[in-house]
């Protein structure tokens, strides 16, 4: 997948500097759940609010693991407020589908099509053993506005913020 196939997963008509928060499933939701988070996100991004006005909002659930917000504060900045309400969303799908989505000690790669999950002490041994490898994409949970999402959500192991802490020099170089 590259930025085109991401960038195509992303509304259009919001501004590239639309602030974007991604949260990670630690399992994946089922097509039923995924349809059934989907509508939470949409009602929750409808109706959005900033001390009373509507925010211009999206989300949606990407691969079936990935809930992303969007704000686009061309329109009206985003306040503490108005993000603890999106928290709240994000508890109750937690509590609703007994899943965790503020572990950030997990990382998402794509393997043969699919997001899978690996914990971050994990990474160099499944990298040493040739199942992913340096080409092999990262979800960049990091990514904080739209036009990052875009272009750097996906990425290659090599070039993500986990490859300094990486040795890429192993004997097995199985892909």
């Amino acid at each position: 997948m590259n930025e085109i196939a991401v960038a195509e997963l992303l509304p259009a008509g919001f501004d590239d500097r639309s602030r974007v928060w991604v949260y990670q499933s630690t399992r994946p939701f089922t097509d039923e759940q995924a349809r059934e988070i989907d509508e939470q996100i949409h009602q929750f991004a409808e109706q959005w609010q900033v001390h009373g006005k509507p925010v211009k909002g999206w989300g949606k659930l990407l691969f079936n693991r990935f809930v992303v917000m969007m704000a686009d504060e061309t329109f009206e900045a985003i306040s503490g407020c108005s993000t603890d309400s999106m928290v709240r969303v994000i508890k109750s799908i937690e509590r609703q589908y007994d899943c965790n989505l503020f572990d950030r000690l997990s990382i998402t790669f794509l393997v043969k099509d699919k997001a899978e999950v690996l914990p971050m002490g994990q990474v160099q041994y499944a990298l040493d053993k040739g199942y992913i490898n340096a080409d092999t994409l990262l979800f960049n949970n990091l990514v904080a506005t739209k036009k990052e999402m875009e272009t750097q959500w996906l990425q290659p192991l090599s070039a993500s913020w986990m490859a300094e802490k990486l040795n890429f020099n192993t004997t097995n170089t199985t892909s």
